[in-house]
């Protein structure tokens, strides 16, 4: 199989100086941008027609933030759990702690699944030991699978609801499982990175059923064909890429969040910022959170 270059290079479009950016989720119904810095606790927010951008800073450190029915409510996946969160008042009402206080553990990535639930991880905070795991909520019931893992990443789930891929950051593997009526099934191997690529962060599957890939310290994503084979790279010119998503008009465009971890400005400059690219591929519609009450 032919693997191919991505034609156009990705370009900054917020300057944000994220020192972890991360979750990337585009708002259809306000043509905005959610995104979370980890490390700085932040939720940001963008809007490509007007340029306009706005920051939530936060008390305490979040994994994710996606959307609910109420577009100014937002999904969060705090470090002591998940609640829902009032952007501009900052009103919180708690939900759900996945792990015991004071574990060591926080909540990493979250997706909204096509079923409507929410789909996340939980990893060790001090990346160290593999305390973390892959949960799925809905209905009030709280399930795990996957196994342990020190960080976590994903899940993403297959538009037609079968296939769930995980990512076992610190082993560098990338895992899938098929989804059925009993449930999630064990994992398998989808693809391994090599030396050199860095880790794999973030997860997005495509239209088309195809798996985006972030290589955290590998400067690139990768797209890979359901069966695991690599079909297009697409670098980025910045080394700690942590999450895309698919946003604009018609979900072609290509939002990337990135890092300044321990990067030296002087010799990765461009470190941390929102990056934005088109391609000729559309994305999946965000899911919406609807298992909520209202704040």
């Amino acid at each position: 199989m032919t693997v191919s270059v991505h034609p156009h290079t990705p370009r900054i479009a917020v300057p944000c100086g994220c020192e972890l950016g991360e979750e990337a989720t585009w708002d259809a119904r306000s043509g905005t941008l959610v995104w979370v810095d980890v490390e700085k606790p932040t939720i940001w927010r963008y809007d490509p027609a007007s340029g306009a951008t706005q920051h939530h800073p936060q008390d305490e450190k979040l994994g994710f933030a996606l959307l609910t029915e109420d577009p100014e409510t937002l999904l969060a996946g705090f470090e002591s759990g998940i609640a829902l969160l009032h952007l501009e008042s900052g009103r919180r009402r708690p939900l759900i702690t996945p792990d015991a206080p004071r574990s060591g553990n926080r909540l990493n990535s979250g997706y909204v699944g096509p079923d409507g639930a929410l789909y996340f991880g939980t990893m060790d905070d001090a990346e160290a030991e593999p305390t973390g795991t892959f949960h799925r909520w809905h209905g009030g019931r709280l399930d795990a699978s996957g196994g342990r893992v020190v960080v976590s990443n994903g899940p993403v789930v297959t538009p037609d609801g079968r296939r769930i891929y995980t990512a076992d950051t610190t082993e560098g593997l990338i895992r899938v499982h098929r989804v059925d009526d009993d449930g999630i099934g064990p994992p398998r191997p989808f693809a391994v990175f090599e030396s050199g690529w860095g880790k794999p962060d973030g997860l997005t599957v495509d239209a088309a059923g195809h798996l985006w890939v972030c290589h955290y310290g590998g400067s690139r994503i990768t797209r890979y064909d359901p069966d695991g084979q690599i079909e297009r790279v697409l670098p980025v010119p910045t080394a700690l890429v942590t999450k895309c998503a698919f946003g604009g008009p018609d979900l072609t465009t290509l939002f990337i969040t990135t890092g300044t971890r321990g990067r030296d400005p002087r010799i990765d400059p461009m470190a941390g910022h929102l990056f934005a690219v088109e391609t000729e591929v559309a994305g999946l519609p965000s899911g919406i959170y609807r298992d909520a009450r209202t704040l």
